[in-house]
């Protein structure tokens, strides 16, 4: 087989296809290469597949869906799936938050919470709030608006930024809070930068903030005590909506259906994606509250949002949600991470400490990083060398630069966490025997 007609996603094409990662099967919490070889998924994918690997269930519905209808336009048309999922999925969410749109990733789930945003404005009368706050080492997904509010550099440095925003800062913050266990005490006057920034601009022109609760792929970076909190307050004092971006945090990640259940803060949109139908099919959707919807449908007869995707409630993905749903529950899997899964997690990760160039270890439920020391001149990144090597070691993690990230799937085991914590040990003593 070539490899040379594939341009790879995120990926360093000519290392991969030097020394290709091949994946050929998986099943519970294990991958199996295209060499035989098994690999613990320590990832849930890509953040993702929070049900493990080969659900039946889920399989059967998609299969189930395909035969009986393979596609139905979702522009003036509907079919009963849609409509049964948005109404489980508004039950799940904070009270007011009722009303579902449906994408098909994140970063659609990011840009049409965004565009939301804006027509809520306009429909008010306040057509000149089209600007956005966000925050330093935010990932928002890959497409424009994601892009421009995202706060990590890399991702924007040949882009550009097409839309107006500004960002605060990341709230980490190693000084104060290296080593924290969930929620660190420090920083929660970081939120007082959005007040400032919406001074400085002015409040009539900006429409909302957009934050993960916990920032994923900027490295597992958990808000203060009382964060974010202090957003919604701030938001609500100067009429500025607040975006909550869960693509990674919903569905059971942080110990309940989404964070912003588990921390009591309501925003009056979030983005989901990944875990809503646990990485077996693309989809997201956004959530959005009563009034928004009331305000944007009154203010316009016919087409009163003018967006959307030829795929948006795909019936097969659709099927797969539902089918998600019912295991999610059935399992008791959203409240899971908030158990002893997430505290024995916790212990072990924490037992790293100690280990060559660990700077800081964070956690929270069935999230958690390891950072290193940055890397000396002609370095390569600690955090890089560790994920190769733990891949060598049978173990899949992330790399970001000079931080590991795990986000294994909500079925793990004791035992799996206890294998993770061996071969972890092994990689990075490998790569800094220091």
């Amino acid at each position: 087989m070539r490899l040379d007609a594939h341009w790879m996603p995120f990926t360093d094409n000519k290392a991969f296809k030097h020394e290709p990662r091949m994946l050929a099967s998986a099943s519970g919490m294990y991958w199996r290469t295209a060499g035989g070889d098994q690999v613990l998924d320590m990832t849930a994918g890509l953040w993702c597949c929070n049900l493990g690997h080969g659900r039946k269930k889920v399989a059967e519905a998609m299969f189930e869906s395909a035969q009986k209808l393979d596609y139905a336009p979702s522009f003036g048309f509907g079919h009963a799936a849609a409509f049964e999922l948005a109404e489980r999925l508004a039950e799940l969410s904070p009270g007011h938050l009722n009303k579902v749109f449906f994408t098909n990733s994140g970063s659609e789930a990011v840009d049409t919470a965004l565009k939301m945003a804006m027509v809520y404005q306009v429909a008010r009368g306040k057509p000149g709030k089209k600007m956005f706050i966000a925050r330093e080492r935010a990932y928002h997904g890959v497409n424009l608006g994601g892009t421009a509010a995202g706060g990590l550099n890399y991702n924007t440095r040949d882009f550009g930024r097409w839309a107006a925003v500004d960002h605060i800062s990341s709230t980490l913050d190693i000084e104060h809070n290296a080593f924290s266990k969930g929620l660190p005490e420090y920083g929660i006057e970081k939120a007082d930068e959005l007040e400032n920034l919406i001074d400085f601009h002015g409040a009539e022109n900006i429409a909302a903030c957009i934050v993960e609760p916990i920032a994923g792929a900027g490295g597992v970076i958990v808000p203060p005590v009382g964060y974010l909190q202090r957003l919604r307050e701030i938001c609500d004092r100067h009429d500025v909506l607040l975006i909550f971006d869960e693509v990674v945090c919903a569905f059971g990640r942080t110990g309940a259906f989404t964070a912003s259940i588990k921390f009591d803060v309501r925003p009056d949109l979030f983005t989901s994606a990944k875990g809503l139908t646990s990485g077996t099919v693309p989809m997201g959707a956004v959530v959005c509250s009563d009034s928004l919807y009331e305000t944007v449908t009154a203010a316009r007869s016919g087409i009163e949002f003018c967006h959307g995707y030829t795929y948006s409630a795909h019936p097969i993905a659709c099927a797969a949600a539902l089918a998600c749903l019912d295991i999610y529950l059935e399992e008791s899997l959203f409240t899971r991470a908030g158990e002893g899964i997430g505290q024995y997690l916790e212990h072990i990760l924490h037992n790293l400490k100690d280990l060559p160039r660990v700077i800081d270890i964070r956690n929270y439920g069935l999230l958690g990083a390891i950072q290193f020391e940055e890397a000396g001149a002609n370095e390569e990144p600690l955090g890089v060398r560790v994920f190769r090597q733990a891949w060598n070691n049978g173990l899949m993690i992330r790399g970001l630069g000079s931080t590991i990230v795990i986000s294994p799937p909500l079925i793990v085991e004791e035992t799996h966490i206890d294998e993770f914590a061996e071969k972890i040990w092994q990689a990075i003593k490998a790569v800094s025997p220091g």
